[in-house]
């Protein structure tokens, strides 16, 4: 089956808005599947960590601030870290492992954001997130952190920012979803751009999976639909690296349906007991992975470990 449609997301792994989507974004590849031909587009939200202290950022208020999003679902573990940091070292991290691996940034790019919010993992640690981008991605941890300077790697995320940059006159801007923290017009994360032919949809900045499921219905009314798993265990060996409860629950609610988040999490536990399925804790919730999946895991393990190097906050 070819893909009928296009989708580009914009996105960083520092933003909690974006790690807060992933949901709803879970939820629209279990449905259209090999209908989507996704592509990822990181925005880079920050070069140096003053952009945000100049803002009134500091560890303590970011650390606060990740407890107002535990309303969408996603596993968090609020905790001061060492120092307010950039995003722009992960962002190449991921740009990096696209280089390598094409297709594999994905992986890096979840494995950061559930560090990012689960471990005091700093996303300026140029070490710290290519170890967790490489592990994620089963790539070399050396070569990775050597392709995060390397000139092609620089290029494409120049590129990357450059495209992000480009959301002046959009739907995106009507709705006030943009952003325009360092020159140009952007998007801010997640926006998700979907194009089939000629037509272009834009769905800028936080929007709801019934948000996305218009669009994709409208841009091709013909493509296939999955309809939610009766078995959790089904979902678990779909996506064998893992999801976290709310990802289930909002996959395995049917129609405009509420996820129920109790009830999926009885069935993963099930799913658990009939050894069809593995918890891993992550921050105030759990990974939920096919039996033997380590990558995710050995990735937030990098992740803690790159943290516990630097020195606690003051």
């Amino acid at each position: 089956m070819r893909p009928s449609i296009t989708a580009t997301l914009y996105t960083d792994p520092g933003c909690p808005w974006a790690y807060s989507a992933l949901p709803a974004l879970r939820a629209l590849d279990w449905r259209y599947g090999e209908g989507l031909e996704w592509r990822l587009v990181l925005i880079g939200l920050t070069e140096r960590a003053e952009q945000y202290e100049e803002r009134g950022y500091t560890p303590l208020r970011s650390a606060r601030g990740q407890t107002t999003f535990r309303r969408f679902g996603m596993p968090f573990s609020p905790s001061p870290k060492a120092r307010v940091s950039a995003t722009a070292p992960a962002c190449r991290a991921v740009v990096a492992v696209r280089h390598l691996q094409p297709g594999a940034e994905w992986h890096a790019l979840r494995a950061l954001s559930l560090a990012q919010f689960t471990t005091r993992l700093l996303l300026d640690d140029a070490d710290g997130v290519s170890a967790v981008a490489a592990v994620a991605a089963g790539l070399d941890q050396a070569a990775v952190r050597e392709a995060i300077d390397d000139d092609a790697v620089i290029e494409a995320y120049e590129a990357d920012r450059a495209e992000a940059r480009t959301a002046a006159g959009t739907p995106a801007e009507l709705q006030e979803k943009t952003a325009r923290t360092d020159g140009p017009v952007r998007f801010t994360a997640p926006s998700l751009v979907l194009e089939r032919g000629g037509d272009r949809l834009v769905a800028g900045g936080w929007q709801s999976l019934d948000a996305y499921d218009v669009l994709v219905a409208n841009l091709d009314p013909a493509i296939a639909r999955r309809q939610p798993p009766d078995d959790a265990a089904e979902l678990v060996a779909v996506y064998p690296e893992g999801l976290v409860t709310q990802e289930a629950a909002v996959v395995m609610a049917r129609g405009n349906d509420t996820p129920d988040r109790a009830a999926a999490e009885l069935a993963l536990l099930e799913a658990v007991g009939d050894r069809r399925a593995e918890r891993i804790p992550a921050g105030d919730d759990a990974l939920w992975t096919a039996p033997g999946s380590t990558a995710l895991r050995s990735a937030l393990e990098a992740a803690a470990a790159a943290a516990r190097r630097v020195p606690a906050p003051a």
